[in-house]
């Protein structure tokens, strides 16, 4: 991953492989290749509000605080990503997002998928960006996927921009979820 400084505090559809309590983690792995793409995750029960960063008074560029603690995941229950369509009223373009309008000043707002699995961004592993719509700072998620497997395949959305939510946003068409155990909970029979 690019330039990933910030380490901060913070929704995959349901999932019966995901245990919310007890000992069970989450790896995240490339649907095409099968690579592990993270290491062990734990499941919070919904995506944090993004953490409030100056960034015009920042003395670096570079992204703001991540959303989600690391070692940790959430699911997406909003659409998130593009497409972007026109909307009926100004509103937020996407979860943790401001407004944003099309060239004749109408308000947009995403009918990209729901289920993503978000994350830290410095939590992945094995991933190059391409085809990022860039701003002054980092990637953002208004082109689309932007996050390469090894494999070529395109799996997640890395928005890393300094005026926009740090996350990663892992595909739920274009990884699956793999049953972890965490660290030091052996089970004796």
């Amino acid at each position: 991953m690019e330039d990933q400084r910030h380490r901060g505090e913070a929704g995959v559809p349901d999932s019966p492989m995901v245990e919310e309590t007890g000992p069970e983690m989450t790896v995240f792995a490339c649907a095409a290749c099968g690579a592990a793409l993270t290491g062990p995750l734990k499941r919070l029960p919904a995506v944090p509000e993004a953490p409030g960063y100056a960034w015009w008074e920042a003395e670096e560029m570079g992204p703001s605080p991540a959303t989600v603690p690391s070692g940790c995941y959430a699911i997406e229950t909003e659409p998130y990503g593009v497409p972007l369509v026109v909307a009926g009223a100004p509103g937020p373009v996407m979860p943790r997002h401001g407004t944003r309008c099309n060239i004749d000043g109408q308000p947009l707002v995403s009918q990209g998928p729901r289920g993503n699995i978000v994350m830290n961004p410095d939590d992945c592993r094995g991933l190059t960006t391409r085809h990022a719509s860039t701003a002054c700072c980092g990637a953002t998620p208004y082109g689309g996927l932007n996050q390469v497997c090894a494999c070529g395949t395109l799996v997640a959305t890395l928005c890393s921009d300094c005026c926009l939510p740090y996350e990663l946003h892992l595909s739920p068409d274009h990884v699956r979820a793999l049953p972890s155990r965490s660290p030091g909970s052996d089970r004796t029979a």
